[in-house]
């Protein structure tokens, strides 16, 4: 569409959106923080003021980790795009973080898709959202495999009060829609937006090995570090729980939260919810873990928005020849 539009129009069109994205993001933000019904700011504000959460030591760590995390997922992002073009990372930095401020107002962060397709020209764009989509299920089947582990090991340790009816009801159905999906994936006219599952699983065949080996390797250098991340927050909380305990904890809460959105529109609300819920198994002050969710959210999520706003003032659309 946007290539029909005469060039003034395109220009402030993009003008258009731009500023709705970062004014979008901004009362996301904002509602998250000073409109938390789960946790009062001013509480919030308090009790990190009490902890040493803010000494110098701990903010170069945290902040370190952050980076780290990222930088795995800004690599990660680059090396699947170069299976069909090159980019430098700065080119990557700048896409993951532009994409990731346009996903805070969209459902399930899927603006992320649409995001980073924008920043090619229209032959690579459906190319870019596949890639993406892998890099995001790569990431899924780490938090998942990890998670279920950890689910299995959480609910033989402590006394989980499971509705059956409601688990058998939900396995029905996971059921029912993977075997709708399996009999979509054998139906070659099936199509998403223009794009046959047959070629779309042919595109995936075609990216070589090695790259696939890298993006699952990444995606689980990535899980380790936020997961490592929450325990060194627990632990600054003072929170004397070992590593192996606090990962159980921790993998499990990351599988629902993966999980959930998909089912729900107040996925914030309930992602909050499983983790107060899974740490009181612990004895863990509800007050601590809703800190340390805020905290996680504003570190791996918000900071790295800011940076992200930037980017998505200063984009320019591609030129046809790039």
């Amino acid at each position: 569409m946007l290539e029909q539009l005469p060039y003034k129009s395109k220009q402030f069109f993009i003008a258009i959106i731009k500023l709705s994205i970062i004014v979008g993001a901004s009362y996301y933000i904002y509602n998250r923080l000073l409109k938390n019904e789960n946790l009062n700011f001013s509480e919030f504000a308090s009790f990190l003021s009490k902890t040493d959460a803010f000494s110098t030591k701990n903010i170069i760590f945290l902040l370190f980790l952050t980076i780290f995390n990222w930088f795995f997922e800004i690599t990660k992002w680059k090396i699947l795009v170069s299976t069909i073009k090159k980019i430098s990372f700065f080119e990557a930095l700048e896409q993951s973080l532009g994409g990731l401020t346009a996903s805070l107002i969209t459902p399930n962060r899927i603006g992320d898709y649409g995001a980073k397709a924008i920043y090619y020209t229209k032959p690579y764009r459906k190319q870019i959202v596949l890639l993406n989509l892998m890099g995001n299920v790569s990431q899924m089947t780490i938090t998942t495999i990890i998670g279920f582990i950890g689910m299995v090991v959480f609910y033989s340790t402590y006394d989980l009060e499971l509705n059956y009816r409601k688990v058998s009801s939900f396995l029905i159905i996971v059921v029912i829609v993977t075997s709708f999906a399996a009999f979509g994936l054998q139906q070659s006219r099936f199509k998403i937006k223009g794009f046959s599952i047959e070629r779309v699983i042919d595109f995936v065949k075609n990216i070589p090995q090695r790259i696939h080996v890298l993006n699952f390797g990444l995606s689980l250098i990535r899980y380790g570090i936020f997961s490592f991340q929450f325990y060194v927050l627990l632990q600054i909380f003072g929170v004397g729980i070992d590593y192996k305990t606090a990962m159980v904890a921790i993998s499990s809460m990351y599988l629902l939260a993966s999980i959930v959105p998909s089912l729900a529109v107040f996925d914030v609300l309930i992602k909050t919810s499983a983790a107060v819920y899974l740490f009181s198994f612990l004895d863990i002050n509800d007050l601590i873990i809703l800190s340390i969710s805020n905290l996680m959210w504003l570190l791996n999520f918000i900071l790295p928005s800011v940076f992200g706003s930037y980017f998505v003032l200063n984009f320019k659309l591609p030129k046809a020849t790039d």
